[in-house]
C-alpha cells in the first residue's frame, strides 16, 4: 500500500529549491495549470537535480489535466504519443513535456512480465509509485515551494542511495533497460545501488 505522503516545506530563510534555478517558462506552465484549477508539479529528474544543486537539462511537468485539457490552455502545444498521450508545449526553441498522472502498468499477459500495454491515467500517488527509482519520483509544487514525496526519495537522496520503488526483482523484470538507467545514475551522481537492486541487476543482465 502507498506510504503516507510527506510534504517538505522550506525552512525559514533559504528555500529547499531556489526559484531562480527553475526555468521561467516551466514556472509559467505550472502557474497557468494551477490557475485553471489543476494540480501541476515539476517532476522526476529536474526535481532530483535541483535538490542536488545540479542544473537540470529538462523541466518535466505532471498534472491531473488530460492532454486535451492541456491543449485547450496552451495554444503553443501539441499532443504526441501512441502508447501514452502527453503534451509538448513549445516556448521558442525549448519544448516542455507535460504528462497526465498515470496509473501503474498492467501487462495483462500472465507470466509475461514486460510492460507492453498502454498506461492509463491515474492519481498523483499512483503516478509516483509507477516510476522506477525513488529519487526520480519526487514532485515539486512550485506554487507552494514544497517537495511532495510519496516514496521516500528525499531520504535516499540524502543517503546517496539508488533504490527501486517496490521490489527490485519485479521492476527490472518489467523493464530490463532500468539496469542501464541504474548504472548511469550511479555513475553520474556517485550513488550506491541498494544490495537488492545490485543483486537483481546481476541476475537479469541477460534480459537486456
Amino acid at each position: 500500500s502507498p506510504t503516507m505522503q510527506r510534504e517538505s516545506a522550506p525552512a525559514a530563510g533559504r528555500p529547499r529549491i531556489d526559484p531562480s534555478s527553475i526555468h521561467r517558462d516551466a514556472l509559467r506552465i505550472v502557474h497557468r495549470l494551477s490557475e485553471a484549477g489543476y494540480k501541476a508539479y515539476l517532476v522526476g529528474g529536474c526535481v532530483r537535480d535541483l535538490l542536488l544543486d545540479l542544473h537540470p537539462k529538462d523541466f518535466d511537468i505532471s498534472t491531473d489535466a488530460t492532454p486535451r485539457q492541456i491543449k485547450r490552455l496552451f495554444r503553443n502545444s501539441r499532443i504526441i504519443g501512441r502508447r501514452f498521450r502527453l503534451a509538448h508545449i513549445r516556448f521558442g526553441p525549448r519544448i516542455f513535456e507535460v504528462s497526465t498522472f498515470r496509473a501503474p502498468p498492467d501487462s495483462g499477459d500472465g507470466d509475461d512480465p514486460y510492460i507492453r500495454r498502454d498506461n492509463v491515467f491515474g492519481t498523483e500517488e499512483q503516478d509516483a509509485f509507477r516510476r522506477d527509482f525513488t529519487i526520480n519520483a519526487l514532485f515539486y509544487d512550485a506554487e507552494a515551494e514544497r517537495v511532495v514525496d510519496h516514496v521516500g526519495g528525499e531520504a535516499d537522496l540524502e543517503a546517496r542511495r539508488l533504490r527501486t520503488i517496490g521490489d527490485a526483482e519485479t521492476r527490472l523484470r518489467e523493464d530490463p533497460v532500468r539496469i542501464l538507467r541504474a548504472a548511469r545514475f550511479a555513475g553520474r551522481l556517485d550513488f550506491e545501488l541498494t544490495p537488492e537492486l545490485r543483486e537483481a541487476a546481476a541476475r537479469h543482465a541477460g534480459d537486456l
